[in-house]
């Protein structure tokens, strides 16, 4: 078991990185941290800010050093890449404005001094949001990126004692082209997941690269793994960072689904055990950081440490820790240490988008338990209800979705879209009531998701003790059991308009006015304000 917990102004000494967003963060063998860049309303940083780890102090060093124009160290970017050798960080890429970087750079951390490297061969095109790795103690390979134009799949390796490149050839199949994306070394193989590929999908694949160590002596050959376990759901922006046996996969960004517009951002925890080869999910024992992206995690010693990312709203300059039970820190995780570096000025919105969630709750409550007193069955209002399940892991759902699509598809995805199509097409009365749990469980998903997108950090307040997911719940109704199949059967005028509710949902792309609740469901509840405003729910 893990915990999470915001780091404390006891924590550290010194000056605190400001906020930030597309920045890296690197370790300089087990004696610091060291973040470069960013951005943060719409200001391109390139300054560097050090965490000193053993004596838990964040400063700014004074760097010396010239470029070809006369400047100390790289110019402002973020969406670089950046990694660390011995006591070197390198830098390559990234984005300014507008323009995407092609130069190169590198820091020594001993006297800090920057140097702009001239180097030869196979030089890479400009780009940003690509990924690279450390081979062994003096190669640097990287994947991918955007060049401004097109999404790139080439394959680079820099000896960083020749400075020469070499854009690697490789046989047989390739992975779409992709920027967004992670990269990391393991043993002989570069691993490299997720990304936003040509066209502006979201990417879910996994691949691995071999043929990057010399003495192998193998030929470059890409091979997509298809691992056991619950993997990740596709996404870009997110972190991926190696710690014992374990890859730690937190964060990042996917679509927001089938009728929205707005990206789902991420805070969940996977884990690739390298020893069973397979997905697991961190367990965690409390609420996880506000969902963010363009973020970074470093490990250090069995603690990792998450600083800034952007949610689609805000961007922010938080530090939490992630530390296992035994650790001192995780007895904190029940006290929330006070905000006292405020991020910017969404903070305070989003203190009273909480309260008035709150007192939304309050309101339709009366609501709630009057659609519980008619249909006999729960309603889950609280956290120790349901989980929302993500659509690939609703395994009712999917074998809904492949009964009806047969043969006519060849993924989960196409099947679950065709199962959403039927239910868009279909005569509310004519739906049988066995779909109708996964129905309102789509339906479900609909508004967390939406909320997600909308309220970021929001609802992910430890002080208010009320979830972002949990505050839709009253929205949809727990599987029928055995037990009361036959009151629901009852009940199943009531049950076709609440199924009509959420197909109204897919053809208005907005939740259902109190007019049409009223005319659906019956004459309660009273009164407007037992619902509250159901503008505050239209999906944009």
């Amino acid at each position: 078991m893990h915990y999470w917990v915001r780091a404390s102004s006891s924590d550290f000494g010194g000056t605190l990185p400001q906020p930030r967003s597309g920045h890296t963060a690197v370790s300089i063998g087990k004696s610091k941290v060291v973040v470069f860049g960013g951005l943060v309303d719409k200001k391109f940083l390139s300054d560097i800010v050090v965490y000193d780890i053993e004596n838990k102090l964040w400063f700014q060093p004074e760097c010396t050093g010239s470029g070809s124009e006369d400047q100390v160290g790289p110019s402002p970017r973020a969406f670089h890449v950046a990694v660390s050798i011995d006591c070197h960080m390198f830098i390559f890429g990234g984005r300014s404005g507008s323009k995407r970087l092609g130069d190169f750079w590198v820091l020594d951390t001993d006297i800090w001094q920057w140097s702009e490297l001239t180097s030869f061969g196979d030089l890479p095109s400009p780009r940003d949001f690509a990924a690279a790795s450390a081979i062994g103690n003096q190669k640097i390979v990287m994947y991918g990126g955007w060049d401004g134009k097109r999404w790139l799949s080439d394959v680079y390796v820099l000896d960083t004692i020749s400075l020469e490149w070499m854009e690697l050839s490789v046989s047989g199949s390739l992975p779409p082209p992709r920027c967004g994306h992670t990269a990391a070394m393991v043993e002989k193989r570069l691993l490299v997941y997720g990304g936003r590929g040509g066209g502006g999908p979201i990417m879910g694949d996994f691949w691995a690269l071999k043929g990057l160590i010399e003495e192998e002596n193998e030929t470059p050959g890409w091979t997509q793994l298809k691992l056991p376990g619950q993997a990740p759901s596709p996404r870009c922006g997110h972190t991926v960072t190696s710690s014992g046996h374990y890859l730690l996969l937190f964060g990042g960004h996917g679509t927001g689904g089938w009728l929205s517009r707005y990206d789902i951002y991420y805070t969940d925890c996977v884990v690739l055990d390298r020893v069973s080869a397979q997905w697991k999910r961190l367990p965690t024992g409390n609420e996880p950081p506000p969902a963010r992206a363009y973020h970074s995690m470093t490990s250090i010693g069995s603690r990792y440490l998450l600083f800034g990312g952007f949610d689609g709203k805000s961007t922010f300059g938080d530090l939490w820790w992630l530390v296992p039970e035994e650790d001192p820190i995780a007895k904190r995780f029940t006290v929330s240490p006070p905000n006292d570096h405020p991020e910017n000025k969404d903070a305070a919105i989003a203190n009273n988008n909480v309260q008035s969630a709150l007192q939304g709750s309050q309101r339709v409550q009366s609501a709630v338990s009057e659609l519980q007193r008619r249909l006999e069955i729960s309603v889950s209002l609280s956290s120790s209800g349901l989980p929302i399940l993500d659509e690939l892991e609703d395994n009712e759902f999917l074998e809904l979705a492949s009964s009806l699509a047969g043969q006519r598809v060849s993924s989960n995805l196409q099947a679950i879209e065709a199962l959403r199509d039927h239910w868009r097409k279909a005569i509310p009365s004519s739906i049988p009531l066995k779909e109708l749990g996964p129905l309102l469980r789509d339906y479900q998903r609909l508004v967390a998701h939406n909320q997600l997108a909308n309220a970021g950090s929001d609802m992910h307040s430890l002080e208010s003790g009320f979830l972002g997911k949990d505050s839709y719940r009253f929205y949809h109704i727990r599987n029928p059991s055995q037990d009361n199949q036959g009151k629901l059967y009852a009940a199943f005028g009531l049950l076709n308009g609440i199924s009509f509710l959420a197909m109204e949902c897919l053809h208005t792309q907005q939740l259902p006015s109190f007019g049409l609740v009223k005319n659906f469901l019956g004459p309660f509840p009273r009164n407007t304000n037992e619902l509250g405003d159901c503008k505050q729910f239209e999906l944009g």
